[in-house]
């Protein structure tokens, strides 16, 4: 259910403190689910790129032609699948060797999308560490948007306007996230390492450099502009999509309260959405988020597998488990920052 910030939800009294979660970690375990799977993978890496691979051979042969619009939609989408495999290989879902992990995400985040992959590792995992955490999770700190009603109240001029109508402005706010990304990345080369900036860097500015070759010289300038703002914009739309029903309008751990244990503090702060295998496609997997945040590093083809076993297990214990269709997560997420601006459109 949605909820204003100040509001914390009630839920059982944890019984046998430590163990809620042992139980559920051995059945999966035994069944298979944390066993990695190579060939899937293997196969969906390169169907993505022959697939990517296809497109710029299409950019270079209509780029004379408006038609080749046609072709940003497609690539959005690609792209988005892209991601997804960076954020698999940043889970060790893809491989146990951290190595090869590192260089899965390299090539989908830096090389192939311009984001960089270090960047997203460390603000994810921060984030999986403590799922709607006020001060500890980077994706509910106060920043274009705001999560709580305490953030709210400091807001004044251009971001106070931001706050009243986010509810409204949040779609189109994402519009913008797949150049967003790209800023963050190289923002984020000054907190690196020095051989780590160095490797994320070059990786970066070959990624611009390729890109912009690519429309430039197949198109004219006028097209080349239109093609990168439509194939941004609907690859930041895309994501939006994905990451938005996860835990927006979920619980918010109160810092000063109860401390939860791993099971709690994972389920009751994640939304799952209902759907078949085109909503696991469109979604990269993420529709099973109370799966994939308490497993993280579980394959993705395994979290439809072990959502019956979670939602069993949720049950016998009387831990509520939150899932509901696309559209009504939307609702209910856009619903909670609709509520947290309310302060500010009453005055």
């Amino acid at each position: 259910m949605p909820q204003t910030a100040a509001a914390v939800a009630e839920h059982p009294p944890r019984t046998a403190v430590g163990s809620e979660f042992t139980p559920l970690l051995r059945t999966v375990k035994g069944q298979g689910l944390l066993d990695r799977r190579h060939g899937w993978y293997a196969l969906g890496i390169t169907v993505n790129a022959l697939a990517l691979a296809a497109v710029v051979v299409g950019v270079v042969l209509i780029g004379h032609s408006w038609w080749v619009l046609l072709l940003a939609p497609l690539l959005s989408v690609l792209s988005a699948r892209t991601a997804f495999i960076g954020h698999d290989a940043g889970h060790s879902q893809i491989t146990g060797n951290r190595s090869a992990s590192r260089l899965i995400g390299l090539v989908h985040a830096n090389l192939l999308l311009g984001m960089s992959y270090s960047w997203w590792n460390d603000k994810h995992n921060r984030h999986h560490a403590n799922p709607n955490h006020i001060d500890k999770d980077p994706d509910v700190a106060a920043d274009v948007l705001v999560f709580t009603s305490e953030q709210a109240r400091g807001r004044a001029g251009f971001r106070r306007w931001l706050t009243r109508n986010q509810a409204w402005l949040f779609f189109p706010l994402t519009l913008l996230e797949g150049i967003a990304l790209k800023i963050y990345g190289f923002r984020d080369l000054r907190r690196q390492p020095p051989r780590e900036r160095t490797v994320e860097g070059f990786l970066l500015v070959v990624h611009v450099a390729a890109y912009a070759t690519l429309l430039l010289t197949s198109m004219s300038i006028g097209q080349a502009l239109a093609f990168a703002a439509l194939h941004q914009a609907l690859f930041g739309l895309h994501l939006g999509m994905a990451f938005a029903p996860n835990h927006k309008g979920m619980e918010m751990p109160d810092p000063e309260g109860e401390r939860w244990g791993h099971l709690r503090r994972q389920v009751l702060t994640s939304r799952n959405i209902r759907g078949g295998a085109l909503t696991d496609w469109f979604l990269g997997g993420l529709n099973y988020q109370i799966e994939h945040h308490l497993f993280p590093s579980m394959p993705r083809p395994h979290l439809r597998l072990a959502q019956p076993l979670v939602r069993a297990h949720c049950r016998e214990l009387g831990i509520p488990y939150a899932e509901t269709g696309l559209v009504d997560s939307y609702r209910e997420a856009l619903r909670h920052m609709y509520e947290v601006g309310e302060p500010l459109r009453s005055k």
